[in-house]
C-alpha cells in the first residue's frame, strides 16, 4: 500500500511539474542590463526590409540574419542582431 501511495504521489508531482510553465511576455521589453548593444534604439527597423539594416555602419558589431539562415551560437551582448522573416522583413532586433 505504501508503494502505491508513493508511486501515486511521485506521478502526481511529475505531472504537475510537466504541466506548469511560464509564458514569455507578449512583447520583449529591453532592460538596461539586457540592452548592452543599444538594440532598443533600433526597434524602429522592425517591419522594414533587411536591406535597411545591411546599410548600417555602426561601431558595434552587427549581424544581419535572413530567415532560415545558419548562425553561430556564440553570444555577444554587444552585438546587434537584425532577424528577418521569410519575406525579408525585419521581425526582431536584439542583443546577442
Amino acid at each position: 500500500m505504501k508503494r502505491i501511495t508513493l508511486f501515486f504521489c511521485l506521478t502526481l508531482c511529475a505531472t504537475i511539474t510537466a504541466c506548469s510553465h511560464t509564458q514569455p511576455p507578449a512583447s520583449a521589453q529591453y532592460l538596461p542590463d539586457d540592452d548592452m548593444c543599444s538594440a532598443s534604439q533600433f526597434q524602429n527597423y522592425v517591419g522594414k526590409p533587411l536591406t535597411a539594416a545591411e546599410r548600417l555602419q555602426l561601431d558595434e558589431p552587427v549581424r544581419v540574419i535572413p530567415a532560415y539562415a545558419s548562425v553561430s551560437m556564440d553570444f555577444n551582448l554587444h552585438r546587434i542582431n537584425f532577424l528577418a522573416d521569410k519575406t525579408g522583413i525585419i521581425s526582431s532586433v536584439y542583443c546577442g
